[in-house]
């Protein structure tokens, strides 16, 4: 039996579907300003997306809750409003100089999801734009294929 890096590798040069084994994304921001400031922005934007109301006309920027909150990381779930998949999120906060780093996961907590149309890729996404973050001066991200399921073909605008 192949180890999960060796899989990868072979995925890799197949050009076969690569990519995380179970639906998740790993995504890194950063953006001049205080890491308190960003984090209470996506806790805001968390609580702002709590009920049904931005699930009209087939959104998904809804039915987020926050699970718990310390001075260096934040903890969400965001449930899907049509089949009602929960998807755990965690970001982590790091100030390094005038600079935040944040990083970003989202994983599916069906145990048989492999594929997620860029799902959980919009559940981070959705929150660092709806907050505002993605204005800050310095703002840059960083999420690839690899780290992210299906991120290329990911549409916020649906998910």
């Amino acid at each position: 039996m192949l180890a999960l890096s060796a899989l990868f590798v072979l995925c890799a040069a197949s050009g076969v579907f690569c990519g995380p084994f179970h639906a998740s994304c790993k995504v890194d921001w950063e953006a001049t300003g205080q890491c308190s400031d960003a984090q209470t922005k996506i806790v805001n934007q968390i609580k702002a997306w709590n009920g049904p109301s931005g699930c009209a006309n087939g959104g998904e920027k809804c039915l987020y809750s926050l699970v718990s909150q310390s001075s260096s990381q934040v903890k969400a779930t965001h449930e899907t409003p049509v089949k009602h998949y929960k998807d755990d999120l965690t970001f982590t906060f790091s100030q390094n100089g005038n600079v935040c780093q944040i990083h970003g996961y989202s994983t599916s907590e069906t145990w048989y999801a492999v594929l997620d149309y860029g799902t959980n890729y919009c559940n981070l996404n959705n929150l660092i734009t709806g907050s505002g973050l993605d204005k800050m001066a310095g703002y840059k991200e960083s999420a690839s294929d690899s780290t992210c399921t299906q991120f290329s073909s990911a549409n916020c605008s649906k998910y």
